[in-house]
């Protein structure tokens, strides 16, 4: 694949000026962060897709970098090392490239290098508003841009969270079950698993069992200091020990029981319109008054769309969606349209309250954003070509 054009590389500037122009119109400041970026904080962040796909190297000092995979993670960091008080409501948008691996070889939809334009909100403390602000936000863009048929995706990572808190399980075990929601199979294979947990552990972690976390690491470090084993892959003694008690807590725990299984099962089922959704989950008779709330909030979120003017009657919900990126913790929404190889992303983003914290804020601050992805977009729009 050749690089863009002196025609094509107006025609995306033309397009990113247009939607920048936008958002600085409606209040969010325009900045550049870093394209080069600590490699840990998208590795560890960021999610199994991301990770696979990221440029990673080494720095002569022996720091290991990354090109940017996206533009959510340096917008965090500008606004930490740069905001007065970071705590602060803020709004920034931004043009700028991307990179990511892409298998199978770059194409003018899938490149290497590629062009993002987006939004971070940071602070807002009426969530839904600003959620509802974001995806209007982003609806307007597309289509000031020129794209008039799309198809708008929305999930909610906060709603899948409160139908865990409603059974009864260990905490440890909800989080495993968090960990796994982007991946179906390995999720699947979690609940089966914690459906049949029960029995005497065995080897060391059966000699764990009972024991506090401090006893189980003076145990571990002591094995490994009298057999002379060596720590492997980069895991530390605490993690080893941490990892076999939990295996032998699990093992006396009381299983999932099958109406469990089968109500999260039924919950992750759910599709259809943002209505219709709310008819099904209701019809579940899922527990918990943490799902209750979850429900106002999806609502409340919806009728401050249709304040923006936004027709949500054909949005489609689905309780597995959350997006490939894993720092995501509650609403999500990706815009996509139908291009030559099916349906074709352009738009991506939702809330991810926890990430901020991540990168060292000290306490949570509410965040929601999306980006563009200017290329598949000017290719569908027909800005450029997509040979």
């Amino acid at each position: 694949m050749t690089g863009k054009s002196p025609e094509e590389r107006l025609a995306l500037d033309s397009q990113s000026a247009i939607m920048s122009g936008l958002f600085e119109g409606a209040g969010y400041r325009y900045i550049e962060p870093e394209i080069l970026q600590p490699a840990d904080v998208f590795l560890d962040r960021s999610g199994e897709d991301i990770r696979l796909r990221t440029f990673v190297f080494t720095d002569p000092e022996g720091n290991e970098l990354c090109l940017r995979p996206d533009l959510t993670v340096p917008s965090c960091r500008y606004h930490l090392e740069h905001a007065a008080k970071v705590t602060e409501p803020a709004k920034y948008c931004y043009v700028g490239p991307a990179f990511r691996f892409q298998r199978g070889g770059a194409t003018k939809l899938r490149p290497r290098e590629f062009e993002q334009v987006g939004v971070e909100n940071f602070g807002a403390t009426d969530r839904e508003r600003a959620e509802a602000e974001t995806l209007s936000l982003a609806i307007d863009a597309v289509e000031t841009a020129g794209l008039e048929s799309y198809t708008v995706q929305v999930g909610d990572l906060g709603l899948f969270d409160a139908v865990l808190a409603g059974f009864e399980m260990p905490n440890r075990w909800r989080a495993r079950l968090h960990q796994q929601f982007w991946r179906p199979q390995a999720f699947r294979d979690l609940l089966q698993q914690l459906s049949t947990a029960g029995g005497p552990a065995e080897g060391l972690a059966g000699e764990l069992s009972g024991r506090d976390v401090t006893e189980a690491r003076e145990r571990v470090d002591a094995l490994l200091t009298e057999r002379a084993i060596p720590l492997v892959g980069g895991r530390t003694v605490e993690e080893i020990a941490e990892r076999l008690h939990e295996k032998a807590a699990d093992r006396v725990a009381e299983p999932l029981k099958p109406e469990m299984v089968e109500k999260i099962k039924g919950y992750l089922a759910v599709r259809g319109t943002p209505a219709d959704a709310l008819e099904e989950i209701s019809k579940l008779e899922l527990p918990g008054a943490a799902l209750d709330r979850a429900l106002d909030v999806f609502a409340r979120r919806f009728v401050l769309l249709s304040e923006h003017g936004v027709d949500t009657s054909a949005f489609q919900f689905s309780a597995e969606f959350g997006y490939n990126l894993e720092y995501y913790t509650g609403h999500v929404f990706q815009i996509a349209t139908e291009g030559g190889d099916g349906s074709v992303q352009l738009v991506g983003g939702g809330r991810y309250d926890r990430l901020m914290s991540d990168l060292g804020a000290g306490e949570t601050i509410p965040a929601v954003g999306f980006a563009v992805h200017t290329e598949r977009l000017a290719a569908i729009t027909g800005s450029i070509r997509d040979d």
